[in-house]
């Protein structure tokens, strides 16, 4: 795979809590001039970016739920609605981590449903919303992985992803460990969803390399905020 293919499965992002709006801009333009799918920005933007990517091919992807996943199955779905009313065409919603955790599967699968539900009401025969669910799997054991990955297609999401990129795990003397996609989640997640979905790697991919190890994976999206340093190594 070239750098021009990468290029046209990266979602662009910056999900920065003191990004502005020259940032945005900036965002936007660099996924224009370099052919991204989609600049991931925050809902508060979403306006802001459509506007500015106006008559191009890259689409706004905002998250629902971000970086938690712990905001109500309600809010999510009108967190949703609101964004795709203002211009989003992707959706990346974090599941609820406590309801993995105690194994509600019913509850997971609830409120992907709520979100898909919420982006297919307002969809048309020319505009599909692409629904992504992340679960950040830093988190997860392989079994959790898995039964997320089915709660996702059952509800009939488009993708699955790995991570947020702002977790954070540290070992028994406090040192950071990686929170971001691993070749062995995607592999795992690929083999889980087949070709029926799609999964998205995100959390630090930061070069070329890293890229490509998880396209070779299973991925067909890479979330990074290194879009243009990829597609220039």
């Amino acid at each position: 795979m070239t750098t021009q293919e990468i290029a046209k499965i990266i979602d662009h992002t910056n999900l920065n809590a003191c990004a502005t709006k020259d940032d945005i801009k900036k965002l936007c333009y660099e996924a224009k001039t370099y052919g991204f799918a989609s600049v991931c920005v925050n809902p508060s933007y979403v306006s802001y970016a459509a506007e500015i990517l106006e008559g191009s091919d890259v689409k706004v992807c905002t998250v629902i739920g971000f970086p938690l996943g712990a905001d109500t199955i309600d809010n999510k779905a009108t967190s949703t609605a609101v964004a795709i009313d203002e211009g989003a065409e992707e959706i990346d919603m974090v599941v609820n981590l406590g309801f993995v955790k105690d194994k509600d599967w019913d509850s997971v699968y609830e409120e992907i449903c709520a979100v898909v539900d919420a982006s297919r009401e307002v969809e048309t025969e020319k505009k599909h919303i692409i629904v992504k669910v992340i679960l950040e799997t830093c988190y997860l054991s392989d079994e959790e992985i898995v039964e997320c990955c089915k709660c996702a297609e059952n509800a009939g999401a488009d993708f699955v992803k790995t991570s947020t990129g702002f977790a954070i795990m540290k070992d028994s003397d406090g040192k950071l460990l990686p929170n971001g996609a691993t070749v062995h989640a995607v592999e795992l997640m690929k083999k889980t969803v087949g070709d029926r979905l799609s999964v998205k790697a995100s959390g630090g991919i930061r070069n070329f390399k890293d890229a490509l190890a998880m396209v070779d994976a299973g991925a067909s999206r890479i979330g990074t905020s290194a879009g243009v340093a990829i597609v220039n190594s």
